[in-house]
């Protein structure tokens, strides 16, 4: 009865004793079963805590591959979990809760995004990491935030290129390097909700703050950004800034490790449009928790299942960025 309950909700509901020291039968079950934890930087921060790497999405994908763990438990969202099974088929790849999904992967279905490809047989398609298995299958390189301009500079400037999903970063990839690529019509519902007003607002509240914004967000907000980058390279500008204040336009949880590294400098987190709330959240990364973490290690639930076929053909883009991200030093 259990099992059908926890296939219904996603995720393992077993109670667990307040007594138990998460922190230490996590790692303990680690230890045992021969386990990493990989947490990206929008994860809650005690979860990030007791990752084995904390990092953007191409930085999972780097540990992804290369892990000697019989088991990877991956504390993000349901694509990236796809993306870890894809690198490394032999290993039993977990996510704690199968609801984490992305608002940018949905925006692109699959069969409408190969549809869109075949009515543009010349041209070479480049994915963004955000989205399923089914939609890098039909890719021909993918990208992360980190990588997007120098793999797009790879190619000829002639080239003609669909980027999907995300029409954000599309439109900040096609500004910075002087192309025109199709852009397929997504985007992320966190990126999307910051508001121009409100930052303004920050800005003369802290005047000597620096802006550092992700290229998923809108143009109007990357105009007013004294940084554009992945979180990755926004919380290595943070580290190497002089300055002391920062706003920041992303998911809010890289604060956490902004502030672990730098914790004489103030960090605030950019407010969505239309709410009181001072951060901005992915509410799919959100439903990761300690929780969730335990009993998923514990039972080994729930695990990722890519189809054979699609894992054949999406495994391509995936190792090609890789192989450009290692040569450019990424």
């Amino acid at each position: 009865m259990k099992k059908e309950e926890w296939l219904i909700k996603g995720y393992v509901t077993e109670s667990i004793d307040k007594s138990v020291d998460l922190k230490t039968e996590i790692r303990k079950l680690c230890k045992e079963k021969n386990a990493v934890i990989l947490a990206h930087y929008y994860q809650k921060g005690e979860i990030q805590d007791i990752a084995d790497c904390v990092g953007d999405s191409l930085a999972l994908a780097q540990w992804a591959a290369k892990t000697q763990a019989d088991i990877i438990v991956l504390c993000g969202v349901h694509f990236m979990g796809e993306t870890a099974k894809i690198l490394s088929p032999d290993k039993k790849v977990i996510v704690p809760d199968l609801n984490a999904g992305c608002s940018l992967a949905d925006s692109c279905p699959a069969d409408k995004f190969a549809e869109f490809v075949k009515e543009h047989p010349d041209h070479t398609v480049i994915s963004y990491v955000n989205t399923t298995a089914a939609v890098k299958a039909v890719t021909d390189v993918v990208v992360t935030s980190t990588n997007a301009k120098q793999i797009v500079d790879s190619f000829p400037k002639d080239e003609k290129i669909i980027f999907g999903p995300d029409r954000n970063l599309g439109n900040y990839i096609n500004s910075i390097t002087n192309r025109n690529m199709l852009l397929w019509d997504g985007a992320c519902h966190v990126h999307e909700q910051f508001s121009v007003e409100k930052i303004v607002e920050l800005k003369k509240e802290y005047p000597d703050a620096e802006i550092l914004v992700h290229p998923e967000c809108k143009g109007a907000i990357v105009k007013l950004a004294d940084l554009v980058g992945s979180t990755a390279a926004i919380l290595k500008h943070a580290v190497k800034s002089e300055k002391k204040n920062f706003i920041v336009a992303t998911e809010s949880g890289i604060l956490h490790e902004m502030r672990k590294q730098c914790p004489n400098k103030n960090f605030i987190p950019a407010p969505p449009e239309d709410s009181t709330c001072a951060c901005n959240e992915c509410n799919f990364m959100r439903l990761n928790t300690m929780e969730k973490l335990y009993n998923s290690l514990k039972y080994e639930w729930p695990v990722i299942e890519v189809d054979e076929a699609i894992s054949k053909e999406a495994v391509k883009p995936i190792k090609k960025m890789l192989d450009i991200s290692a040569k450019l030093g990424l």
